[in-house]
This record gives C-alpha cells, sequence and structure tokens, in this order.
C-alpha cells in the first residue's frame, strides 16, 4: 500500500477565516460562539450559535475558481480548499508532476436542498394570487446553487483534476469519510492527489429548531454564549451549532517528496463503523466507536501505546461524552489514564460535516507546535468522565500520533490516525 503525506491546509471556522488564526483560537483557548445573525432567533429557545465572522468570498475565491453559483456554505468549502490548495504549492501544477486523471477531490457536506423560507414564500404567493407559475418563479441558477457538486467542481478545476470526485453525506461523519475515502484513492493507487474535507452550515431557522426539537441543542447560555459549549464537564446541557468548512491536501508520500513538498503529517490509519442503535443518540457501551478506534489504530500499526492524543468526537451532549469516554476507556485499557483527549467543539462549536476536519487541522499543528489544545469550560468533571481532557489550558508536550474521531446522527462512527512523518516506513 502507498504512503499517504498531508502537505496543505485550510480553513473557514467561527474561530477565524483561515487554518493560521483557527489554529490559534483553538491554542488560546479562545471561543467562536455567539448570538446568531442568520436570522432573527428572538422567539426560539436557542439564540446562540458559532458562525463563521467577517468573510469575504471575493477576496478568499480568485475569480478564476468561480464564485457565481456557489452558496454561502460552498464559498466556505471552497475557500478552504483554495487555502489548503496553496498552502501545498500546487496551484499551478503541470501534468509532468501529476496527470489530470491522478488528481481528485472528495467532501463531506449536508445535502444541498432550497431555502425553506424561499419554499414558503412561492407557496404563500401561490395561495394569495392564485398564479399557476408560482413555483417556476425562481431563478434557474438556483438549482446550481443548491447542488452538492457544484464546489466539489469548483475545487477540482483548482488543479485541473480529472480524478475521483466524492461528495459524501453522512452528518457528523462526512469529513472523516471524505479524508478517509481520500486515503483509500492514493493507498490504492486511485489517485495521487486529493483535496479532502468537508464543510457544512445548519444555521437556518428550520436546522435550529429542529435540533432543538430533538433536545440536542443547549438552551441554558443564550446569554453567556462563550460558556456555552463545555464537553465532558458535569454542567453541560447539549451541543451548540456551528459552521464553516476545512480541507486537507493528500498526495502519495513518495511523489509529494519527489516534487519536494513539505510534508505536514502522515495518515496512518482509518475505519468506519455503524452503531445499529439509534438515530440520535450514542450506544452507552461506546460499542461502534471502539471498533472505529480499534480499526484506525490497527491500521496505523503503533497499538494503542503510540498514541500521545486524543481529538475527541466531544460534543457536549450527556450521552455522546458518555459514550465516548467509555469507548476510549476499553479501547486503551490501562493506556487511557496517560491520554491527553480534548475537544475543539468547545471552542469552534460543531461544525458538523466539517468536524473531523477541524480534528485533522488541530492534529497536525499539535504535532508541529508540540502544543495541545484544550477543552474548553471543563470546570467540573462529570463523574466517570476522568480522563485527562486538558481542561481550560493548552498544554505543551511532544506529540508524533493523534487519533480522530467523528461519530455521527444515524449511528456512523469514523476515526482516522495522523502522525509526524517519517522517512522510513
Amino acid at each position: 500500500m502507498k504512503r499517504v503525506a498531508i502537505t496543505g491546509v485550510g480553513a473557514v471556522t467561527p474561530l477565524g477565516n483561515d487554518a493560521d488564526s483557527t489554529w490559534e483560537g483553538l491554542a488560546t483557548g479562545r471561543s467562536g460562539v455567539g448570538p446568531l445573525t442568520t436570522f432573527d432567533a428572538s422567539g426560539f429557545p436557542v439564540r446562540i450559535a458559532a458562525q463563521v465572522k467577517d468573510f469575504d468570498a471575493a477576496a478568499a475565491i480568485p475569480a478564476k475558481v468561480g464564485r457565481k453559483h456557489l452558496s454561502r456554505v460552498g464559498q466556505f468549502g471552497v475557500a478552504a480548499a483554495w487555502e489548503a490548495v496553496r498552502s501545498a504549492g500546487i496551484d499551478e501544477l503541470s501534468e509532468d508532476v501529476y496527470a489530470a486523471d491522478e488528481r481528485g477531490v472528495a467532501m463531506g457536506a449536508s445535502v444541498g436542498r432550497p431555502e425553506l423560507q424561499a419554499l414558503l414564500d412561492i407557496g404563500h404567493l401561490r395561495a394569495t394570487t392564485g398564479r399557476a407559475d408560482a413555483f417556476i418563479c425562481q431563478p434557474p441558477a438556483l438549482t446550481l446553487t443548491d447542488d452538492q457538486n457544484v464546489p466539489l467542481a469548483a475545487m477540482a478545476r483548482m488543479v485541473g483534476g480529472t480524478g475521483p470526485m466524492l461528495g459524501i453525506s453522512t452528518a457528523c461523519a462526512g469529513s472523516g469519510h471524505a479524508i478517509g475515502e481520500a486515503y483509500r484513492a492514493i493507498q490504492e493507487g486511485d489517485a495521487k492527489l486529493m483535496i479532502a474535507g468537508g464543510y457544512d452550515s445548519l444555521t437556518t431557522w428550520l436546522d435550529l429548531l429542529g435540533f432543538s426539537l430533538l433536545g440536542a441543542l443547549t438552551d441554558q447560555y443564550n446569554d453567556d454564549p462563550e460558556h456555552a459549549s463545555r464537553p465532558f464537564d458535569a454542567d453541560r446541557s447539549g451541543f451548540v451549532v456551528g459552521e464553516g468548512a476545512v480541507a486537507v491536501i493528500l498526495e502519495d508520500m513518495d511523489a509529494a517528496r519527489e516534487r519536494g513538498a513539505t510534508i505536514l503529517a502522515e495518515v496512518l490509519g482509518y475505519s468506519s463503523t455503524l452503531n445499529a442503535y439509534r438515530i440520535t443518540d450514542s450506544p452507552p457501551d461506546g460499542s461502534g466507536a471502539i471498533q472505529a478506534m480499534e480499526g484506525a489504530i490497527a491500521e496505523s500499526g503503533l497499538g494503542t501505546g503510540g498514541i500521545d492524543y486524543v481529538v475527541a468526537h466531544g460534543t457536549s451532549t450527556h450521552g455522546n461524552d458518555q459514550s465516548e469516554t467509555t469507548a476510549i476507556k476499553k479501547v486503551f485499557g490501562a493506556e487511557a489514564q496517560r491520554l491527553v483527549v480534548s475537544a475543539p467543539k468547545s471552542m469552534a462549536g460543531h461544525l458538523t460535516s466539517a468536524s473531523l476536519g477541524l480534528g485533522v487541522l488541530a492534529a497536525v499543528n499539535a504535532m508541529q507546535h508540540s502544543l495541545v489544545p484544550p477543552t474548553l469550560n471543563l470546570d467540573r468533571p462529570d463523574r466517570g468522565l476522568d480522563l485527562d481532557y486538558v481542561p481550560n489550558t493548552a498544554r505543551s508536550m511532544p506529540v508524533s500520533a493523534v487519533l480522530i474521531n467523528a461519530f455521527a446522527f444515524g449511528g456512523s462512527n469514523t476515526s482516522i490516525v495522523v502522525g509526524a512523518p517519517q522517512e522510513e516506513a
């Protein structure tokens, strides 16, 4: 099997509109949660979110890539991908480096859908005027704007790619599956370069209402948003919805070194499982998550003793935090007490399809800077949640290998292991 390198990272998140500012936010424990701005939420039980701020698509996405048919969240994804492409030095690739059919894209995202408000407006128009053409009064271009594949096509154009293109919608596991399947494509020789990651924004009134009715969101911190996301804390009461995008560049290790690329990290293992339990709940015994972590660690060849840091899914819901802690203890056994575990969602909120991508960004930087970002707002650990979650303050320590988790609605799980690049396999 071919080895797979990470050579570029890009991000648009509630902590910043590029990878460096996102990492700075994670490393310093800065919260990106604030009042919701996408609609008037004054009558809603939840009025906060972790949102992208001051994003300028015209500055972030060059005209040659194309912005015309990108939705707001599609712009996040394409901007993150463009930053990753430039950071990897592949914005001007020639056929001598990689053939067009050796370059591809794999991204996790929610399935494109029309804005519910637009549909309500159309229905109201028909009901009040009786116009038979009410359903065709919207511009045809909106069909493209709502299409999940349009941002992926823009990403493919960035690198002149005609190879594999995968748009994956598996909720919170989306970017995990995308990065994992891109890794597999390179391992197996189907591609030599892949843009991979995820982008998402579930901050419409329908999203907030749906998650609120499920009881998944915290409604206790509307007046104190920075303290709302508190994974593993006894006072946690639900997750904070977020938005944004993270993209990484994966390359065939030998080919990347031959072209003189800077190797940031290496993907060492990937596993995907299904709980077959409940749609919204994690199994109390950690099943599904256990198998995903075990599979990724086994493929890495490191064993549990070789993992220094776990980037937790860590949503700040009672069930997920308990289930993930139970799973980590079962996978690592006696090793669990020496691990460090932290949750980026405590600062960035839940980026849903982009969440594991954010974990990869955290892992790569933790290895490069010998610094593990904290779990923010962890003031009073809950009973039984007794791992080292790096409460509130980042920790300086050497990091050579990281396990990253994403566990989604519907029971879909992914775990990925990344490590510092080694000269020898």
